[in-house]
């Protein structure tokens, strides 16, 4: 808003108040002004509009046909603004507006869809829009309020990210997977089976291992199909496809279940895949909406 659309609307609140007090010094009184500052400006909005807005005498003050049609489209116009600094108040009871979260496959699935209900049943003005997709989005151009993301590479400058939690990362495979083609025992036996990956690029491309003599080594995945999202890697290894390295948020209960099997655990080195919120800062303007999300995902979420 410039500062004349700023010294508009202080004008329109003056005329108001002029108009419902029914004269100068009773508007004045309210308004902490003087009451010839008060006929100033009613006299410099008249000239600007170029037209009479009040009819005055020595006894009464009252507006004219246009005074009072302007009285009206004020009361509107105000009332406007005093709601849009209210719903995006940091101060406002009640969180309202769409919040846009853009969420990885996995943790969409497993976690965030399952607790929506509450939260819309806790923040019924807030209307929650959706994007599961594993791809990194850029959150101001595609209008984005949260996004969650694994990984441990750092936001932006202009973001700030929350930690939600972190998983172990585990290799996996089906029971019928290992029954047709055995199970490896040691990395170098990797090489014999069907190692699935991922189709875009990953922060750490390779999977690394313990060499079991004090050292690393780094198998890159190289099997017949790739896939764009975790929980689409979830499904094909529970297929029977393949094997694949996943969170063990993500496949904790299949573990926990029978449905996967983790392999080569003596060889994990135990590193650690972490779960943010990332969101626009700084924190302390950040929209109630966001904000009530960022708290119940905190409340919520666990990854045992």
């Amino acid at each position: 808003m410039s500062r004349q659309d700023s010294n508009r609307a202080a004008e329109m609140a003056v005329f108001v108040e002029v108009v419902e007090a029914g004269g100068f010094t009773a508007a004045a009184r309210r308004l902490d002004m003087t009451p010839s500052a008060v006929s100033k400006l009613i006299s410099r909005l008249e000239a600007r509009l170029g037209t009479r807005l009040l009819n005055r005498s020595t006894r009464q003050l009252q507006p004219t046909v246009e005074g009072s049609a302007f009285h009206a489209q004020c009361l509107r116009i105000l009332e406007d603004i005093e709601q849009a600094e209210r719903e995006v108040s940091s101060t406002a009871q009640e969180p309202r507006g769409r919040l846009r979260i853009n969420c990885f496959v996995p943790f969409a699935a497993l976690y965030l869809l399952p607790i929506l209900p509450e939260f819309l049943q806790r923040y019924p003005g807030i209307t929650v829009d959706v994007a599961s997709t594993d791809a990194v989005v850029d959150l101001m151009q595609d209008r984005t309020d949260i996004a969650i993301r694994a990984g441990g590479t750092l936001p932006e400058s202009s973001h700030v990210a929350r930690k939600l939690g972190e998983g172990r990362m585990v290799i996996v495979a089906a029971p019928a997977y290992l029954e047709r083609h055995g199970t490896p025992r040691t990395p170098g036996e990797l090489a014999q089976h069907n190692l699935l990956a991922f189709n875009f690029a990953r922060e750490i491309p390779h999977w690394p291992l313990l060499d079991g003599q004090g050292g690393t080594c780094l198998v890159r995945p190289a099997g017949n199909a790739l896939m764009g999202d975790g929980e689409s890697m979830r499904q094909v290894v529970l297929s029977g496809l393949g094997i694949a390295r996943l969170s063990r948020m993500h496949t904790r209960h299949d573990i926990e279940a029978g449905r996967l099997v983790p392999l080569l655990e003596d060889y994990n080195p135990g590193d650690l895949e972490a779960v943010h919120a990332i969101y626009l800062g700084p924190g302390k303007h950040v929209p109630p909406r966001v904000r009530v999300m960022l708290d119940f995902l905190l409340e919520k979420i666990s990854f045992g």
